[in-house]
């Protein structure tokens, strides 16, 4: 099976379709993806339609509605949970600083920029 998923004018992905591999030559991506989105286009009309990995294969993140796609990385990217996080090169958010990993529960602190132990 291959995933497809629309983007609005905003490169932010509005839904997403399932189609069979035979639909595609059964061909790899990239290969795949022109294939695809001339079926896709043929189904429900014009629209700008990015092939996904379910095994996150390609574009870093398996994309879901409300992500966002970045052509200067080629990858789907989940919303910024907060200001002061930056992309890694997995296209993933990161803090500031590292999740302390003393086994406890924590909730990051955007005022003061740090991870605060949950109650």
């Amino acid at each position: 099976m291959a995933h497809f998923v629309k983007i609005d004018e905003n490169n932010v992905v509005v839904c997403g379709v399932v189609i069979g591999n035979d639909m595609l030559n059964n061909l790899p991506f990239p290969e795949s993806e022109p294939i695809g989105q001339t079926f896709i286009v043929s189904l429900y009309g014009e629209g700008v339609w990015k092939q996904t990995s379910y095994n996150r294969n390609f574009r870093k993140n398996y994309a879901g509605i409300g992500m966002s796609y970045k052509p200067d990385i080629d990858a789907f990217v989940y919303p910024q949970p907060f200001p002061s996080w930056v992309l890694d090169d997995n296209a993933l958010w990161q803090a500031p600083i590292p999740y302390p990993t003393d086994g406890k529960l924590y909730g990051w602190d955007e005022a003061t920029q740090s991870w605060v132990e949950s109650a």
